[in-house]
């Protein structure tokens, strides 16, 4: 029974870490081959062959261990506090993660009480590598924690939810990103087979030392594998930096029928959803390029909502229009990522799209929201 539980609980373990790579082993093979993908995770074997069972209850000592990158080139730019930051707070999540996994399944499990140590070290093993050591201990079978963060999948209807830190296949050596996974779980995958046309991805630098895609303006894309999962109602949620006026996050339309978040022509941030004869568009009145920023779309029957939140800005805009189509679906196209009609290409940095088959209420605008900039320290 006690092998059982333990490979139960090393399967969810791995299944949780998205970011990067991940390895079942001690810390000396770490990079042994020279093809890690970072951020890594590392889970050392448990101490005990046999763990204690105690009334069916069985507990297992890990040590988990998450290592990233930490270049001379990078100590000019981001501080070694930020960068050690940034990779507890992946591991932070996972461990959310992994918690979640337990609240309702026949498998329960539960981290004892003060068994996290953490530990900070700098320049290990084989590369120029930041390390966090994490040391606990789990009890299965028995619930008495709770984990108490909001997730996008806490909120129902996620339809699209790609993270620039989490399911992502690139080119190690040249960053070109060809595929980019949903984390959803309806797969709504976007992809880019043309190499010139990928996107670049970077594992840390962009806002608060995060993870980034970098689009050039010029002919940097990304296409969903099948038709949008949006039909009438919607809530998209983008962070990005955009650095010219008439680029674009967000774009999908079939005919006149469109949808498109990015910036216009005077450098505002700007929404529009077309039916494909009227159109509800609402801007910033503000220039807002080149500036990291929270960008939220609502549309609810006839009418859209609009937010955008960055360091200096916090703006909320509405507009409706009786005439509006508003059973027309969304869902008869591909939509682009860094792109709109073919020409409006996105040059700056995309870190997250999180989209709903919904309207959202404002409590739940509110808490995605939170969960951004928690992640990103946008405001």
């Amino acid at each position: 029974m006690a092998i059982t539980r333990l490979t139960d609980i090393i399967t969810v373990f791995d299944s949780k870490w998205t970011y990067g790579d991940v390895k079942f082993g001690y810390d000396g093979e770490v990079n042994q081959d020279h093809d890690t993908q970072y951020p890594l995770m590392l889970v050392n074997p448990p101490e005990s062959i046999i763990p204690d069972i105690y009334d069916g209850r069985e507990e297992y000592s890990f040590e988990v261990n998450f290592y990233n990158l930490y270049s001379q080139a990078a100590q000019s730019v981001v501080t070694l506090q930020k960068r050690w930051d940034n990779l507890q707070d992946l591991s932070n999540e996972w461990m959310d993660m992994v918690l979640k996994n337990y609240q309702d399944v026949t498998v329960e499990a539960y981290l004892n009480d003060e068994s996290i140590e953490i530990e900070r070290i700098k320049d290990t093993n084989n590369d120029k590598l930041v390390q966090i050591k994490l040391v606990f201990t789990m009890s299965a079978f028995t619930k008495c924690f709770r984990p108490v963060s909001n997730y996008p999948s806490d909120f129902a209807d996620l339809v699209v939810w790609l993270r620039a830190d989490s399911g992502v296949t690139f080119d190690i050596p040249t960053k070109r990103v060809s595929a980019w996974s949903d984390s959803s779980g309806l797969g709504n995958n976007v992809a880019q087979s043309i190499k010139i046309t990928q996107p670049l991805r970077y594992g840390y630098g962009g806002q608060n030392d995060k993870s980034y895609f970098s689009f050039d303006g010029v002919n940097d894309s990304m296409r969903s594998n099948s038709n949008s999962p949006i039909t009438t109602d919607f809530t998209i949620f983008e962070v990005s930096k955009i650095d010219s006026n008439s680029e674009n996050v967000f774009g999908w339309n079939n005919g006149a029928a469109s949808i498109s978040i990015g910036t216009d022509a005077n450098g505002y941030f700007s929404t529009l959803v077309s039916d494909g004869v009227i159109s509800l568009s609402k801007n910033t009145g503000v220039v807002n390029i080149g500036s990291n920023h929270i960008g939220i779309l609502k549309k609810s029957n006839e009418s859209i909502d609009l937010e955008y939140y960055d360091a200096s800005n916090s703006i909320t805009r509405t507009y409706n229009d009786s005439d509006f189509d508003n059973s027309y679906p969304f869902n008869t196209a591909k939509f682009d990522i860094g792109l709109i009609n073919a020409s409006q290409f996105l040059r700056g940095q995309l870190q997250e799209v999180i989209i709903y088959n919904r309207a959202l209420s404002s409590n739940e605008i509110a808490d995605v929201r939170g969960y951004l900039n928690l992640k990103y320290k946008i405001y």
